[in-house]
Protein backbone atom coordinates (compact mmCIF):
# COMPACT_ATOMS: atom_id res chain seq x y z
CA UNK A 1 0.00 0.00 0.00
CA UNK A 2 1.40 3.40 -0.95
CA UNK A 3 1.58 6.29 1.52
CA UNK A 4 -1.28 8.05 -0.31
CA UNK A 5 -3.43 4.91 -0.18
CA UNK A 6 -2.68 4.53 3.53
CA UNK A 7 -3.81 8.10 4.23
CA UNK A 8 -7.12 7.34 2.50
CA UNK A 9 -7.77 4.06 4.35
CA UNK A 10 -9.75 3.94 7.60
CA UNK A 11 -8.17 1.97 10.45
CA UNK A 12 -9.74 -1.10 11.99
CA UNK A 13 -10.56 -1.37 15.68
CA UNK A 14 -7.36 -3.38 16.13
CA UNK A 15 -5.13 -0.86 14.34
CA UNK A 16 -6.66 2.37 15.71
CA UNK A 17 -4.81 4.36 18.34
CA UNK A 18 -5.98 3.78 21.95
CA UNK A 19 -6.64 7.41 22.85
CA UNK A 20 -7.37 8.42 26.43
CA UNK A 21 -10.16 8.96 28.95
CA UNK A 22 -9.37 12.64 29.61
CA UNK A 23 -11.43 15.17 27.65
CA UNK A 24 -9.81 18.08 25.87
CA UNK A 25 -9.99 21.32 27.84
CA UNK A 26 -11.32 24.30 25.88
CA UNK A 27 -12.32 27.88 26.65
CA UNK A 28 -15.65 28.57 28.31
CA UNK A 29 -16.78 31.11 25.72
CA UNK A 30 -16.78 31.35 21.94
CA UNK A 31 -13.95 33.68 20.85
CA UNK A 32 -16.17 35.48 18.30
CA UNK A 33 -19.60 35.85 19.89
CA UNK A 34 -18.99 35.12 23.58
CA UNK A 35 -21.63 32.39 23.79
CA UNK A 36 -20.90 29.13 25.64
CA UNK A 37 -18.58 26.77 23.79
CA UNK A 38 -19.73 23.66 25.60
CA UNK A 39 -23.12 22.42 26.78
CA UNK A 40 -25.55 21.88 28.18
CA UNK A 41 -27.07 24.52 25.93
CA UNK A 42 -30.32 26.40 26.54
CA UNK A 43 -33.67 24.77 25.84
CA UNK A 44 -34.87 25.44 22.33
CA UNK A 45 -31.42 25.33 20.76
CA UNK A 46 -30.53 22.40 18.51
CA UNK A 47 -27.21 20.84 17.52
CA UNK A 48 -25.72 19.12 14.50
CA UNK A 49 -22.21 18.19 13.35
CA UNK A 50 -20.72 18.72 9.89
CA UNK A 51 -17.43 17.59 8.31
CA UNK A 52 -16.34 19.38 5.13
CA UNK A 53 -12.56 19.43 5.07
CA UNK A 54 -10.16 21.42 7.25
CA UNK A 55 -12.24 22.54 10.21
CA UNK A 56 -10.72 26.03 10.50
CA UNK A 57 -12.50 27.44 7.46
CA UNK A 58 -15.54 25.23 7.92
CA UNK A 59 -16.20 26.59 11.39
CA UNK A 60 -16.07 30.18 10.15
CA UNK A 61 -18.74 29.46 7.53
CA UNK A 62 -21.13 28.47 10.28
CA UNK A 63 -20.38 31.09 12.95
CA UNK A 64 -21.03 33.69 10.23
CA UNK A 65 -24.47 32.18 9.54
CA UNK A 66 -27.37 34.07 11.14
CA UNK A 67 -29.15 31.99 13.76
CA UNK A 68 -26.07 29.98 14.75
CA UNK A 69 -25.59 30.37 18.50
CA UNK A 70 -22.21 28.68 18.89
CA UNK A 71 -19.68 26.57 17.03
CA UNK A 72 -16.76 24.38 18.04
CA UNK A 73 -14.29 22.24 16.13
CA UNK A 74 -13.54 18.66 16.98
CA UNK A 75 -13.32 15.09 15.86
CA UNK A 76 -16.04 12.52 15.12
CA UNK A 77 -16.88 9.41 13.15
CA UNK A 78 -13.93 7.29 14.25
CA UNK A 79 -12.68 4.94 16.93
CA UNK A 80 -10.06 6.61 19.14
CA UNK A 81 -11.50 8.31 22.27
CA UNK A 82 -10.42 11.90 22.95
CA UNK A 83 -7.76 12.06 20.22
CA UNK A 84 -5.35 14.94 19.75
CA UNK A 85 -4.52 16.67 16.47
CA UNK A 86 -1.26 14.78 15.97
CA UNK A 87 -3.16 11.50 16.24
CA UNK A 88 -5.83 12.72 13.83
CA UNK A 89 -3.16 13.56 11.25
CA UNK A 90 -1.72 10.05 11.55
CA UNK A 91 -4.89 8.63 10.01
CA UNK A 92 -5.07 6.03 12.79
CA UNK A 93 -8.09 7.33 14.68
CA UNK A 94 -10.80 6.97 12.03
CA UNK A 95 -12.12 10.43 12.89
CA UNK A 96 -12.79 13.28 10.51
CA UNK A 97 -12.40 16.98 11.32
CA UNK A 98 -15.84 18.34 12.23
CA UNK A 99 -17.74 21.43 13.34
CA UNK A 100 -20.35 21.29 16.08
CA UNK A 101 -23.10 23.76 15.17
CA UNK A 102 -25.51 24.95 17.87
CA UNK A 103 -28.41 26.84 16.33
CA UNK A 104 -31.77 28.45 17.00
CA UNK A 105 -34.30 26.72 14.73
CA UNK A 106 -36.64 29.72 15.04
CA UNK A 107 -34.01 31.80 13.22
CA UNK A 108 -32.20 29.35 10.94
CA UNK A 109 -33.58 26.04 9.69
CA UNK A 110 -31.64 22.82 9.46
CA UNK A 111 -32.29 22.92 5.70
CA UNK A 112 -30.47 26.26 5.51
CA UNK A 113 -27.51 24.82 7.41
CA UNK A 114 -27.48 21.92 4.94
CA UNK A 115 -27.35 24.47 2.13
CA UNK A 116 -24.29 26.11 3.73
CA UNK A 117 -22.71 22.68 4.18
CA UNK A 118 -23.20 21.47 0.60
CA UNK A 119 -22.19 24.74 -1.04
CA UNK A 120 -19.02 25.17 1.05
CA UNK A 121 -17.12 22.12 -0.24
CA UNK A 122 -17.00 19.43 -2.92
CA UNK A 123 -18.76 16.40 -1.40
CA UNK A 124 -17.71 14.05 -4.23
CA UNK A 125 -14.00 13.73 -3.38
CA UNK A 126 -13.96 10.84 -0.92
CA UNK A 127 -11.03 10.89 1.49
CA UNK A 128 -9.85 14.37 0.58
CA UNK A 129 -10.89 17.97 0.15
CA UNK A 130 -8.91 19.85 -2.45
CA UNK A 131 -5.19 19.50 -1.71
CA UNK A 132 -5.88 18.10 1.77
CA UNK A 133 -5.68 14.32 1.53
CA UNK A 134 -6.60 11.84 4.25
CA UNK A 135 -9.47 10.23 6.11
CA UNK A 136 -9.70 13.27 8.42
CA UNK A 137 -10.87 15.42 5.50
CA UNK A 138 -13.81 13.28 4.39
CA UNK A 139 -17.29 14.79 4.13
CA UNK A 140 -19.92 13.80 6.70
CA UNK A 141 -23.11 14.83 8.46
CA UNK A 142 -23.60 13.53 11.99
CA UNK A 143 -27.19 13.94 13.10
CA UNK A 144 -28.83 14.34 16.50
CA UNK A 145 -32.29 12.94 15.74
CA UNK A 146 -34.39 11.15 13.12
CA UNK A 147 -35.69 14.40 11.64
CA UNK A 148 -32.15 15.58 10.88
CA UNK A 149 -31.27 12.18 9.44
CA UNK A 150 -34.25 12.25 7.07
CA UNK A 151 -33.62 15.85 5.99
CA UNK A 152 -29.92 15.18 5.41
CA UNK A 153 -30.58 12.13 3.24
CA UNK A 154 -33.21 13.95 1.20
CA UNK A 155 -30.90 16.89 0.67
CA UNK A 156 -28.08 14.57 -0.43
CA UNK A 157 -30.30 12.99 -3.06
CA UNK A 158 -31.49 16.36 -4.30
CA UNK A 159 -28.04 17.96 -4.40
CA UNK A 160 -26.48 14.92 -6.05
CA UNK A 161 -28.86 15.45 -8.95
CA UNK A 162 -27.75 19.07 -9.22
CA UNK A 163 -24.07 18.05 -9.11
CA UNK A 164 -24.49 15.33 -11.74
CA UNK A 165 -26.19 17.83 -14.03
CA UNK A 166 -23.10 20.01 -13.61
CA UNK A 167 -20.71 17.16 -14.46
CA UNK A 168 -19.71 16.02 -10.97
CA UNK A 169 -19.66 12.46 -9.68
CA UNK A 170 -21.45 10.66 -6.87
CA UNK A 171 -21.58 12.27 -3.42
CA UNK A 172 -19.39 10.42 -0.92
CA UNK A 173 -20.69 12.19 2.20
CA UNK A 174 -21.39 9.94 5.19
CA UNK A 175 -24.70 10.55 6.99
CA UNK A 176 -24.79 8.89 10.40
CA UNK A 177 -26.24 9.45 13.87
CA UNK A 178 -23.60 11.10 16.05
CA UNK A 179 -21.89 8.60 18.35
CA UNK A 180 -19.32 10.90 19.96
CA UNK A 181 -18.03 14.42 19.46
CA UNK A 182 -14.56 15.12 20.86
CA UNK A 183 -13.46 18.75 21.20
CA UNK A 184 -10.26 19.69 19.42
CA UNK A 185 -7.47 21.55 21.20
CA UNK A 186 -8.33 25.06 22.35
CA UNK A 187 -5.99 26.74 19.85
CA UNK A 188 -8.05 25.25 17.00
CA UNK A 189 -11.29 26.79 18.29
CA UNK A 190 -12.33 29.79 16.13
CA UNK A 191 -8.82 29.61 14.66
CA UNK A 192 -9.39 32.00 11.76
CA UNK A 193 -10.73 34.68 14.10
CA UNK A 194 -7.61 34.37 16.24
CA UNK A 195 -5.29 34.10 13.21
CA UNK A 196 -6.60 36.25 10.36
CA UNK A 197 -3.92 35.00 7.96
CA UNK A 198 -4.51 31.33 8.73
CA UNK A 199 -4.96 28.65 6.12
CA UNK A 200 -8.46 28.06 4.77
CA UNK A 201 -8.89 25.34 2.18
CA UNK A 202 -12.68 25.53 2.08
CA UNK A 203 -14.16 25.99 -1.38
CA UNK A 204 -17.38 24.85 -3.02
CA UNK A 205 -18.26 23.57 -6.47
CA UNK A 206 -20.22 26.64 -7.48
CA UNK A 207 -23.34 24.48 -7.82
CA UNK A 208 -26.28 25.99 -5.95
CA UNK A 209 -28.30 24.02 -3.42
CA UNK A 210 -31.38 26.13 -2.61
CA UNK A 211 -32.70 25.78 0.94
CA UNK A 212 -35.77 23.57 0.92
CA UNK A 213 -34.68 21.78 -2.26
CA UNK A 214 -35.11 18.38 -0.64
CA UNK A 215 -38.60 19.21 0.57
CA UNK A 216 -39.57 20.57 -2.84
CA UNK A 217 -38.35 17.36 -4.46
CA UNK A 218 -40.31 15.26 -1.97
CA UNK A 219 -43.57 17.06 -2.70
CA UNK A 220 -43.09 17.10 -6.48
Amino acid sequence: MTHDEQKRTLPTADSALPGRAEQMQVAISHFVNGNPLTGPFADGLQQTVFALGCFWGAERRFWETEGVFSTAVGYAGGITPNPDYREICSGLTGHTEVVLVVFDPDTVSFDTLLQVFWESHDPTQGMRQGNDVGTQYRSAIFTFDDAQQISARRSLAAYETELKNAGYGVITTEILPLANFYYAEDYHQQYLAKNSGGYCGIGGTGVSCPAGLALDQQSA
